[in-house]
């Protein structure tokens, strides 16, 4: 196999190896398991410093983690990633624009909504998780924010591709498989 996608069941990597499927290029699933919340350091901290999936090893044995970066890496690279039956980048700065407004605003947005704490540090007790008292109310500010903002975001890709079929014209992207996950 030229490459290797490390996984784990239920993640958000399930868009690359969707998105690697569709489009014909070959690789091998390293499924990793264990429970949401739970670091994967011990499996894949010598890939990716937080202990996060998902992380493509390339044919040359490098790593590339972070969604945007493994999609463009492979819109690069990848000629079938690009250009096939019922698949294409037709314009790679279109690609390019979608792929990271999905996977930096919405899907950290969602993140955000979802796990606050995972993003915010405690005033009253630095090193923690802010949970209680004055951090709470904050925590819920940023929150509700987050949501608000999270979901003007994918209004802007509605509004630039609402005359096409797909998000980069009349036929499936990367992009796409994206916009199901974070809809998913």
């Amino acid at each position: 196999m030229r490459y290797v996608l490390y996984n784990r069941p239920g993640s958000d990597g399930i868009a690359e190896e969707a998105a690697m499927a569709l489009a014909g290029v070959e690789c091998r699933v390293e499924s990793l398991t264990s429970l949401p919340n739970e670091p994967l350091c011990a499996r894949i901290g010598h890939h990716h410093d937080w202990g996060q999936v998902p992380v493509l090893e390339l044919p040359d044995g490098a790593t590339l983690s972070e969604r945007s970066a493994i999609m463009a890496y492979l819109a690069q690279q990848e000629r079938d990633f690009r250009d096939r039956p019922h698949w294409r980048v037709p314009h790679m700065a279109g690609f390019l624009r979608w792929c990271m407004l999905l996977c930096v605003n919405v899907y950290k947005g969602i993140l955000r909504r979802i796990y606050p704490n995972r993003f915010w540090v405690s005033r009253d007790r630095p090193g923690t998780a802010a949970d209680t008292g004055s951090d709470a109310v904050l925590l819920q500010y940023v929150s509700d924010t987050t949501e608000h903002r999270t979901y003007k975001a994918p209004l802007s890709l509605q509004r630039a591709t609402g005359a096409h079929a797909f998000s980069l014209g009349d036929q499936m992207s990367a992009c796409n498989v994206i916009v199901a996950m974070l809809y998913a």
